[in-house]
């Protein structure tokens, strides 16, 4: 387990490094935005991962109505708050990368709205959870909240499609069509984050296993009044 653990931190570590210097040395300044732009590549990488992890909470749940094994519901619970967490970190960098190029820190765009709705259902997934955490139903409960709001996660990806906005498209061949190194590095970046990600799930999922566990144990220990 050492082994693995180190090799998982070395990866980790590396690619981060890797993506850092990509980033900010390799890849050239854009034009137009500057130096703001670079702020794109960990944003993208943010928000694939993010949304990720919303689809892992999604296939989890159907998994847990479907079979009621407790492990579907560990990691619906480890999904959701990295992927929260994730989109906090995508919607802050948007906000910094908005000002200086749209002159507001803040606009109602279909992208940005569809992905503040996004955050708001899962924050309210994690608060369902907490507060129904002594009913045995909440896993139910939560399953149910999860593939809901995963429909919201299509229409974020799809909003630049569907309306007018102002949110460059990431996937299409304006992208592929992007500067060599700025394609390489939006792609190592993306790689990176993702590595990131299943670390930080794989010690979410451990942690939460050890939590049930000491729950339990505490609960077998209790005195009948």
């Amino acid at each position: 387990m050492t082994i693995i653990k180190n090799i998982l931190y070395g990866t980790v570590i590396l690619l981060i490094a890797i993506a850092l210097y990509m980033t900010f040395i390799y890849a050239p300044v854009e034009a137009t935005m500057g130096m703001v732009q670079k702020i794109f590549y960990f944003h993208v990488g943010a928000a694939f991962s993010g949304f990720l992890m919303f689809f892992l909470v999604f296939i989890c749940s159907i998994m847990y109505l479907a079979k009621k094994k407790e492990i579907y519901d560990i990691i619906s619970i480890s999904t959701a708050e990295i992927g929260v967490l994730l989109i906090t970190l995508v919607l802050l960098m948007g906000i910094l990368w908005a000002k200086p190029v749209w002159n507001v820190w803040w606009t109602w765009d279909p992208r940005l709205t569809t992905t503040f709705v996004l955050w708001l259902i899962y924050v309210a997934y994690l608060v369902l959870r907490s507060n129904l955490k002594e009913s045995k139903e909440m896993p139910t409960y939560a399953a149910v909240f999860g593939i809901i709001g995963f429909l919201d996660v299509p229409m974020v990806f799809m909003s630049i499609r569907w309306w007018r906005t102002v949110h460059p498209i990431v996937i299409s061949r304006a992208a592929v069509s992007l500067e060599p190194a700025m394609l390489q590095t939006m792609i190592v970046t993306i790689i990176a984050m993702l590595a990131l990600t299943m670390a930080l799930l794989f010690y979410r999922i451990r942690l939460e296993r050890l939590k049930r566990q000491l729950e339990y144990y505490k609960n077998s220990l209790e005195i009948p009044a």
